[in-house]
């Protein structure tokens, strides 16, 4: 096994899978690279639900070439009839030689399936290259296939001291231009993205994607327990992407029926006074939202982390200080006595942006 060669075609099927992520809703994103004499035989991508996988993409560039081949995949082949055929049996047909496998499918129709069948036909099968980015490339769908429910993304910006916005509530712009546009990719690449009502009422937001390239709109999910949405606020009046609002069982009827006259899907979860947001998330799940970005102000942000609902958390810090006693910072909930209770991020990531510091990590939940 030449281990250097394997990776090295591996970053590239991982490379061709990222350029697909936001595009195949509850799916996974997966890259494909077929070798044959240490050439390029074929390569391909997973680029919609419902369409071809991508080793079929790859295959058929292959044509010929496919037999006798290196398969590299980044998530084991499927091996059962979904929306299309099993991509193990086309492996198969076409003679291909040795498959590389990142890591396995963890869903519960696969789950080793694929590698088995394959090493039953006297394929070679080597798993675990580049693991780890093949996992977090997918992290979304994992935790979606595994317990359906949505992965969820908080994404803050901030300045040095910790503040979200000034004391009058003026926040245009902490963030650099080059974190905004990288803002912009992250709201392509989720399913869904949620904020208060209070920041719909305060700044009167779109919450779409944004790019030069163009880019897919994330379904709007505000939090507004009382019903408070403006029926002039963009995202109810502009019909650029659908709009959900999760409420609760106390809210007021006639405002719902006004809000579902204009085409706004409104979601009661729980009798209040507050939203139940644990059953909010459950709930997006059911209705098939895989990956939400949480793009609240400092309260929604504060009792999503108490109630444990945040997968990744990504921060942007900005080289000013504002101060301001009351100025909104961002995580307002009440806090922990001891400093052994805080919330530990692990796998942390960081770059510069501009002048900006991006930095992401996973909580720890104890």
């Amino acid at each position: 096994m030449d281990i250097v060669n394997d990776e090295f075609y591996m970053s590239l099927a991982l490379d061709l899978a990222e350029r697909a992520q936001g595009q195949t809703g509850i799916n996974p994103v997966v890259g494909c690279v077929i070798v044959k004499n240490g050439a390029l035989a074929g390569v391909g991508t997973h680029l919609e639900r419902g369409t071809p996988h991508a080793e079929i993409h790859a295959l058929n560039m292959a044509g010929t070439k496919a037999a006798g081949s290196t398969v590299y995949v980044t998530l084991e082949p499927c091996s059962h009839y979904g929306a299309t055929p099993p991509c193990s049996e086309r492996l198969i047909a076409e003679g291909v030689k040795r498959v590389v496998v990142a890591c396995e499918d963890p869903n519960p129709l696969v789950a080793g399936k694929g590698i088995q069948m394959l090493r039953a036909a006297g394929i070679e099968v080597v798993t675990g290259i580049l693991r780890e980015r093949a996992l977090r490339l997918n992290e979304a769908f994992i935790k979606f296939i595994t317990t359906g429910q949505p992965f969820v993304t908080l994404k803050t910006a901030s300045t040095l001291d910790g503040k979200i916005a000034s004391k009058t509530g003026d926040s245009k712009w902490i963030s650099s231009e080059e974190s905004r546009e990288l803002v912009h990719t992250l709201r392509h690449r989720h399913q869904g993205i949620m904020v208060g009502v209070s920041t719909v009422i305060a700044d009167n937001p779109s919450l779409t994607t944004r790019l030069s390239v163009g880019g897919l709109h994330p379904v709007r999910i505000i939090v507004d327990s009382s019903l408070r949405m403006p029926l002039d606020s963009h995202v109810v009046s502009d019909g650029t992407a659908p709009t959900w609002i999760l409420t609760t069982e106390q809210a007021d009827e006639g405002k719902r029926t006004l809000l579902e006259e204009r085409g706004i899907q409104v979601i009661p979860c729980g009798e209040g006074p507050r939203v139940d947001l644990k059953a909010a998330i459950a709930k997006l799940g059911q209705m098939g939202i895989s990956s939400i970005l949480l793009e609240g102000g400092g309260t929604l942000n504060g009792a999503m982390l108490e109630q444990k609902l945040v997968d990744r958390l990504i921060q942007f810090i900005a080289p000013k200080i504002i101060g301001g006693y009351d100025a909104p910072g961002n995580f307002m909930f009440s806090g922990y006595e001891q400093m052994n209770q805080a919330i530990v991020l692990t796998g942390l990531e960081s770059k510069r942006l501009g002048d900006n510091i991006y930095i992401t990590g996973i909580p720890v939940w104890m």
